[in-house]
C-alpha cells in the first residue's frame, strides 16, 4: 500500500525497485495523480486529495504549527488520507470480526485524528498537549513543545540544559568521516551528484504539468565540466551514456564550470513519464548512513561516454485558447507509454500561454514505422496538413497548420532546422511566410525569427538574450534590470542568476556565448 509517495520514481536502484512492484501480489496506491511512474503498477488506484482540497495542520522547519484549511473543494472522489484509511480499518474490522473497531478509529473530522496525535505526545519531548485548533485559530501558529498549562511554546529546545535523554545529558556520536558510500575507479572514474532545480519539486507530478515552470531547464541534462567534455570529445548537446555499478542512462550532455572536474551533475526531477528511462534513480545505491540511517539519495560512481546514435527525430505540438494546458497534457499521457520502444526518448513542456511539447528521439538505426507512426498519431500528426516523405533516405517531415500558424512540426531521420522552427512556433510566425523552409534540411535561420533563448525570470517570462541586450544598452546591475523588463522583481528565484550574468556578461556578448546586437 503506497501513499504520499512514488517510488517508482524516487527511490533509488530503481532496476530492484521496479521488479518488486512488478512482482507483488496486489498494489494499493494512494494518490492524487493517476499518472505518475507508480501508477504503473498499481491494482487498485485511490484517489486522494492534493495540498490545496484538504485540512489540517503543518508545521515548518522552526517546529512552529499552523492550521490548514482546503482551498477548494475536492475533485470527483478524491478523499483525504486520514478518510481513506479509517474506512479501510472499518472494513477491514467488520472482516475479523473486531468489534472495537468503530471505537479505535472513531474520526468523524480531521480534527479527531489531530486530537489523537496530541495525547500521543504528552510527556514527550515533543509535548503538544496544549494544543488545539481552537488554539490555532485564536492565537495562530504555535511552537512546539507547547505542554497542557503553558502559556506559548517553546522558541528554543534544551536553553535549561536537559536533553530528551534518561539522565538528562546530551549524547554525542563519535562518527569516522567518510565522504561517499561508493569510490570512483578505473571503470567508473566521475562522481555524480543529483539534485533538485529551481523551479520543479520531487518527481514533478504537479510542477511538471505547469510550461511555465519548465521554462527554466527544460531538458533533463547531465552537466560536466568543460575540462571532462574536452577530454572525453564530447560537445554541448551530445547524447552521453552515463553507467553506474547498478545500470546506465542517456542523457544530452551540458557544460557548467561551476562544477569540479571528475563530477557530474543530473537533476532527480525526471523518470519514465518524461524519458525511456527511470531518470537518475536508475543509477543510485540504496545505501544509508550507518549512524544516523540517512539514505544518501545523492551520489555515485559513474562513467560517461559519447552515445552513437545516429538517427533522430524531433516532434514539436502547440496548443492555445483556454484548453491549451490540457491539449499538451493529453498528448504527453498518449507519448509517454511509447517513450521505452527508442534508445533514447525525452518529453519537455515550453511555454506560457501557448503551451509546447517536445519529443527528442535518438536510436541507433531507423526505428520500426509501427513505433514511428504510434508516436505521430499520439501527437495528432496522423491528419498533418503538410507531409513530406523520402522513402529511400528514411526522411519523413508532418506539419500542423491552424489559422495560418504553424502549430506543429514533426522531424524524423533529419532534424537540422528543429531549432528555428521551435522559435518560428513560439513567435507566431505566419505560415505564408514560413512554408517553403519548412521541410528544408537548413540549420540557419532562412529569414528573421525571433530567438526565445533561455527563460530566466518565469514570473515575467524574460529571457537570457533580452537581459543580455538589456545588459549591452546600459542595464548592467540588477536593480536597473528590474526596472527596464522587470526580471527579479516577482518571487525572486532568478535573482541569484540575475546577478551572475551581469558579473559574467562582457560588453557586447550574451552571457551563454552568443552574439548580441547592442
Amino acid at each position: 500500500w503506497i501513499a504520499c509517495t512514488n517510488p517508482a520514481q524516487s527511490l533509488p536502484d530503481q532496476g530492484k525497485v521496479r521488479e518488486a512492484l512488478a512482482a507483488c501480489d496486489f498494489v494499493v496506491l494512494q494518490e492524487a495523480y493517476a499518472d505518475t511512474e507508480s501508477a504503473a503498477f498499481a491494482d487498485l488506484l485511490l484517489p486522494a486529495t492534493s495540498w490545496g482540497e484538504k485540512e489540517g495542520t503543518a508545521t515548518n522547519s522552526e517546529r512552529r504549527i499552523s492550521r490548514v484549511r482546503s482551498a477548494v473543494a475536492a475533485p470527483g472522489e478524491a478523499r483525504p488520507d486520514w478518510l481513506t484509511a479509517r474506512d479501510f480499518a472499518l472494513c477491514l474490522g467488520e472482516q475479523l470480526g473486531r468489534g472495537d473497531a468503530p471505537r479505535l478509529f472513531d474520526f468523524a473530522a480531521a480534527e479527531d485524528v489531530f486530537k489523537e496525535h496530541v495525547a500521543t505526545t504528552i510527556g514527550r519531548d515533543l509535548d503538544i498537549g496544549g494544543l488545539s485548533y481552537a488554539l490555532l485559530e485564536a492565537e495562530g501558529p504555535q511552537q512546539w513543545p507547547l505542554a497542557a498549562g503553558a502559556d506559548r511554546g517553546a522558541a528554543r529546545l534544551y536553553a535549561n540544559g536537559q536533553f530528551a535523554t534518561e539522565d538528562g545529558r546530551a549524547r554525542f556520536i563519535p562518527v569516522r568521516l567518510v565522504t561517499t558510500a561508493e569510490k570512483p575507479d578505473a571503470s567508473h572514474p566521475l562522481q555524480l551528484n543529483t539534485g533538485r532545480l529551481r523551479d520543479q519539486w520531487h518527481g514533478m507530478s504537479r510542477t511538471g504539468k505547469l510550461a511555465q515552470l519548465m521554462n527554466h531547464a527544460e531538458l533533463p541534462r547531465v552537466g560536466l565540466h568543460p575540462a571532462d567534455m574536452q577530454r572525453r570529445a564530447i560537445g554541448a548537446g551530445d547524447l552521453v551514456l552515463l553507467k553506474s555499478r547498478r545500470g546506465e542512462i542517456l542523457l544530452p550532455a551540458a557544460a557548467d564550470s561551476s562544477l569540479k572536474p571528475g563530477h557530474a551533475f543530473v537533476p532527480m526531477h525526471w523518470g519514465r513519464r518524461r524519458l525511456a528511462h527511470a531518470g537518475v534513480n536508475e543509477l543510485l545505491a540504496a545505501v544509508v548512513d550507518p549512524v544516523s540511517h540517512q539514505p544518501e539519495l545523492k551520489h555515485a560512481a559513474i562513467s560517461i561516454a559519447r552515445a552513437e546514435l545516429p538517427w533522430r527525430g524531433v516532434l514539436m505540438r502547440q496548443a492555445s485558447g483556454a484548453a491549451a494546458s490540457d491539449t499538451v497534457l493529453d498528448w504527453e499521457r498518449l507519448l509517454s507509454p511509447l517513450l521505452e520502444r527508442f534508445a533514447y526518448a525525452s518529453l519537455t513542456l515550453a511555454g506560457r500561454e501557448a503551451p509546447l511539447l517536445t519529443l527528442h528521439l535518438a536510436h541507433a538505426a531507423m526505428p520500426a514505422a509501427e513505433s514511428l507512426e504510434a508516436v505521430l498519431a499520439a501527437a495528432g500528426f496522423d491528419a498533418a496538413v503538410l507531409h513530406y516523405k523520402d522513402q529511400t533516405r528514411g526522411i519523413e517531415k508532418r506539419a500542423t497548420v491552424e489559422e495560418d500558424h504553424l502549430t506543429g512540426i514533426a522531424l524524423l531521420g533529419e532534424t537540422a532546422a528543429a531549432g528555428w522552427l521551435r522559435d518560428a512556433m513560439f513567435s507566431g510566425q505566419s505560415v505564408e511566410h514560413l512554408r517553403r523552409w519548412l521541410f528544408a534540411p537548413l540549420a540557419v535561420v532562412p529569414m528573421d525569427i525571433p530567438r526565445r533563448g533561455r527563460i530566466v525570470c518565469n514570473c515575467h517570462d524574460v529571457s537570457v538574450d533580452e537581459i543580455a541586450a538589456a545588459i549591452v544598452k546600459g542595464s548592467n546591475s540588477l536593480e536597473r534590470l528590474q526596472t527596464t523588463l522587470k526580471c527579479g522583481s516577482g518571487c525572486g528565484a532568478c535573482i541569484p542568476e540575475l546577478n551572475r550574468l551581469v558579473a559574467v556578461a562582457p560588453a557586447g556578448a550574451n552571457p551563454e556565448g552568443r552574439p548580441v546586437a547592442a
